[in-house]
């Protein structure tokens, strides 16, 4: 996370230490900040005692999968099973199950990513992975911590299933948590002016961490070079939309590998392009821009949810993640944006989210009201930008 959420980690290692343990399960998406709770929740347990698995970066087979985790376990390996998949998926559970410590006490396993042990049910024999992993995770009695930024897939597979699982979705940060990431440094002298700053960051961002990062870090990187509007929120979400921009590349991650998790890719794209047109579309006006029937336009956009691309709402569908939505506006198109494409996209994306916050008026301003000027600029709203 950007900020310490000493609430969540407690919240964390409290279901470790419960007796029996639980199993927390924190889901979130791209950026949310779950591996580095999970590299914390480690160093608070202790690296003798805890072992960090990044599963979406070591499952490729079974065996090798198992060869990564027992190479660079703090523990000592368990016996050693027969070849092939099968063995080598057993031989991991029992690891897992039976591993210890140096002490008596229970082994701690962080699985970030876990549902990408999917990977495995190519392999023969291996067709039901995620469900036996559950239920021998949920008898063990080690300890576990596991990650998915997967949300509607985890919640399916864990429903019903032990109640020793504890889902914990990964909160966005607060405005408060954003103004202790912006610091002095950008949002400098006036404490209202800072806080506005924040609030807008907030609000631009929906309080996603690895957005908030990426806007707080262009907003110093202004103001340490020198640039003009060094807290000019909107025009650094203009800069890192841009086809270059550090938010555009993040976008896109997350647009792909969503995509690529689903099935019917090329009609998800389009689906996503119509909800990017005109969001809150029932199921009906999508099959009609679409141009296929209803049902399999349903299919479509279950495999969406399946992803956690879009939501729906009174049976309405929208983006999961609002900006996301700017990105396929922007870059979904033959060429690339130009600058003015996305200053106007930003604009027409930020200026519903402001914060309507009443600026207060300066002395002067308030003498030449008092003397018959006109009160127009008076009334014009505080942090609005026009583009011509």
């Amino acid at each position: 996370m950007l900020t310490p959420r000493t609430t969540l980690s407690r919240r964390v290692l409290a279901a470790l230490d419960a007796s029996p343990s639980r199993i927390p399960v924190l889901l979130g998406g791209c950026g949310t900040g779950r591996t580095i709770l999970l590299h914390q929740v480690r160093d608070r347990i202790g690296r003798t005692a805890a072992q960090y698995v990044d599963v979406e970066r070591t499952a490729t087979t079974p065996e090798r999968f198992l060869r990564a985790v027992v190479g660079q376990s703090p523990f000592p390996p368990t016996e050693s099973g027969g070849p092939g998949a099968r063995a080598a998926f057993d031989e991991m559970l029992a690891f897992f199950n039976r591993a210890r410590p140096g002490s008596s006490e229970p082994a701690s396993f962080l699985l970030d990513e876990f549902l990408e042990l999917r990977t495995f049910e190519s392999f023969p024999g291996l067709r039901r992975v995620l469900h036996e992993l559950v239920v021998g995770l949920s008898g063990s009695s080690n300890r576990f911590v596991l990650t998915s930024r997967y949300t509607a897939r985890a919640l399916r597979l864990l429903r019903d299933r032990s109640a020793r699982f504890e889902v914990i979705h990964m909160p966005a940060l607060s405005a408060e948590d954003t103004l202790d990431i912006l610091g002095p440094s950008v949002a400098s002298g006036d404490a209202h002016d800072a806080e506005y700053v924040a609030r807008t960051i907030h609000a631009l961002t929906d309080g996603r961490p690895s957005y908030v990062r990426a806007l707080t870090d262009e907003l110093t990187a202004t103001r340490e070079h020198g640039g003009p509007g060094g807290s000019d929120a909107i025009s650094a979400l203009v800069a890192l939309m841009a086809p270059d921009g550090r938010l555009a590349k993040r976008c896109n991650f997350s647009y792909e590998l969503r995509l690529h998790r689903a099935r019917g890719y090329g009609a998800l794209k389009a689906i996503l392009e119509i909800l990017a047109e005109d969001e809150g579309l029932t199921l009906t006006e999508i099959s009609q821009r679409l141009r296929r029937t209803p049902g399999s336009t349903k299919d479509y956009l279950s495999w969406l949810e399946d992803v956690d691309l879009v939501t729906a709402r009174k049976k309405r569908y929208s983006y999961t993640d609002p900006l996301l939505r700017v990105w396929v506006r922007l870059h979904c198109r033959v060429s690339p944006p130009t600058e003015d494409d996305v200053a106007r996209e930003i604009h027409r994306y930020a200026m519903p989210r402001l914060p309507q916050v009443e600026r207060r008026p300066a002395p002067s301003l308030v003498m030449a009201t008092a003397g018959g000027v006109s009160g127009e600029e008076e009334k014009k709203p505080w942090g609005i930008i026009e583009i011509d």
